[in-house]
């Protein structure tokens, strides 16, 4: 089974991760899949430029989790929607050294549930788990993953409404 764990940059792929493969559990991590994918740099973003639907088409499905912020394009069992308040988001994505332009771009990114609305319209919602990290430790994250790896929960979308609260940030 391939768990796609994803989100925008920011709410914690990497760190829930890293607490999983700690657990024993698989981890791949996209960006050590994508480097003969990797088109050129985009400077005025601050990114690599992938041909994504090129690494799309020629993935191989790995078993246990596979993290990074494209991984809900891939054909996964479940998709695991990693979320984050905008302020913090934009608090975590200061702290990088993120420049003002690419801060803005990823939480408008989150407002506007960029990555929920391609996974909805990818895969449909029955395998897509949402989960609010914005308060939560990375123990506890990994701890609802593993509920979601084991099964025992039910997909759950449309439990984050960024908009209500924070659309003036548009």
């Amino acid at each position: 089974m391939m768990i796609a764990l994803t989100g925008t940059p920011g709410t914690g792929k990497t760190s829930v991760a890293h607490e999983l493969q700690r657990r024993g559990v698989k981890v791949t991590h996209a960006s050590d899949t994508v480097q003969s994918y990797r088109l050129g740099a985009d400077p005025e973003r601050d990114t690599d430029i992938i041909d994504d639907e090129r690494w799309i088409s020629e993935f191989k499905p790995v078993e246990g989790i596979i993290e990074g912020h494209l991984t809900h394009l891939l054909p996964a069992d479940r998709i695991v929607i990693l979320r984050c308040r905008p302020d913090v988001l934009k608090e975590r994505l200061s702290k990088r050294g993120y420049s003002e332009e690419k801060i803005q771009e990823n939480v408008e990114s989150e407002i506007l549930d960029v990555v929920l609305a391609e996974a909805f319209d990818i895969h449909g919602q029955d395998i897509l788990y949402e989960i609010d990290t914005t308060c939560m430790d990375i123990i506890s994250c990994a701890d609802m993953v593993e509920e979601i790896i084991r099964g025992t929960v039910k997909p759950a979308v449309g439990i984050v409404d960024w908009l209500i609260s924070y659309g003036d940030m548009l």
